[in-house]
């Protein structure tokens, strides 16, 4: 067994705090016993619920502050206000200082963003981190980036996303060249806005640890026909949010069709295995966390109305990318795609 992994938690972040955190801490514990956990905020409210999973009360520091950074407080009032004593901020600083390998919050997007990128810096050649999710699709999964970090990219910041999505499926897929492609309106290299057209070409031509495999449209990242889709966090938020209404809205039509008659309900029953395999799939919390990708260090966000179940699964992905190198890995391919570049305007 290798050495511990760390994970420092913001406990107070989110819709619910530690009656969420705590019991999702105690869920990945059996899945990684290694972790040891780092636990921010209020010792009141912690302890109490600590006390309810004493093996991972065994594992845990709590760390007392009894600040939190509101969910509808603006990233920069936050930064000025929240800097030094807030629970978010002593989660991500505990990063910095080595204490813990990766941070998980439920709290504030916005926030949690700004606070990393002060705290932790971004990884040298980064113009902008980007927010990666994983994307359920027939296959198995996909990355998807940027999802809300950056509202436009041009087609340097969409290169880096792209060694930054790369660099994640490599840790967590274990493929040496994922496929990578842009997301566009149509495949044609003549379609798009001039920064995705600007980047295919580089993407095209440039020696990077990938398989280009062009621009893909929306419905592809559900049949997983690459490895990795990048585009803008404009873009590829609307994508994700669609995507989320439209299970959800297929989970309604499914109920309503069950129950309109008895011979329905009777297929509903003889059918109940594949409806719950149907279920698990679909179901958002089993990929739940948005990892930001060009930091000097791991942060996870959480979605803030997720149960434990959901949290747990962000602490399983901040696990696995701490334990993955995958800082270290994207820093050196980001060096060397830059190297290039510099080389190759020199000639």
């Amino acid at each position: 067994m290798g050495a511990p992994v760390t994970i420092a938690l913001d406990a107070m972040g989110g819709d619910h705090g530690p009656s969420v955190v705590i019991p999702a801490a105690a869920i990945a514990l059996v899945r990684h016993p290694g972790m040891r956990f780092i636990l921010v905020g209020d010792a009141a409210k912690i302890e109490p619920e600590l006390a309810a999973h004493p093996t991972l009360a065994g594992k845990t520091e709590v760390v007392h502050t009894d600040i939190a950074i509101a969910m509808d407080a603006k990233p920069s009032q936050a930064l000025r206000r929240g800097r030094w004593k807030s629970s978010m901020w002593l989660a991500i600083e505990a990063v910095r200082d080595g204490r813990a390998a990766a941070v998980v919050s439920a709290g504030n997007t916005g926030a949690l963003m700004a606070m990393a990128k002060f705290c932790l810096k971004t990884i040298q050649g980064v113009d902008r981190p980007a927010i990666a999710a994983i994307w359920p699709t027939v296959n198995a999964e996909c990355i998807v980036l940027d999802v809300g970090a950056n509202v436009g990219a041009d087609s340097r910041q969409l290169v880096e996303f792209t060694l930054m999505g790369a660099a994640m499926a490599r840790a967590l897929f274990g493929m040496e060249k994922p496929s990578v492609g842009l997301l566009n309106i149509g495949v044609e290299e003549v379609k798009g806005v001039e920064e995705i057209r600007n980047a295919g070409a580089v993407l095209k031509e440039a020696p990077l640890p990938i398989r280009y495999s062009g621009f893909i449209e929306g419905d592809d990242i559900g049949h997983g026909v690459v490895d990795v889709v990048v585009t803008d966090g404009f873009t590829g938020n609307i994508a994700l949010k669609t995507a989320e209404g439209t299970a959800k809205q297929i989970g309604e039509y499914l109920r309503a069709a069950m129950g309109r008659s008895f011979l329905a309900r009777l297929g509903a029953v003889l059918a109940q295995g594949a409806f719950r395999a149907l279920k698990e799939k679909m179901d958002p919390r089993q990929l739940n966390g948005g990892i930001f990708l060009g930091l000097n260090g791991i942060v996870v966000k959480s979605h803030g109305g997720t149960d434990a179940t959901g949290f747990a699964s962000a602490i399983d992905l901040a696990y696995e990318m701490a334990s993955s190198g995958v800082v270290e890995r994207l820093g050196s391919d980001v060096a060397h795609f830059h190297t290039k570049l510099e080389l190759e305007g020199a000639a």
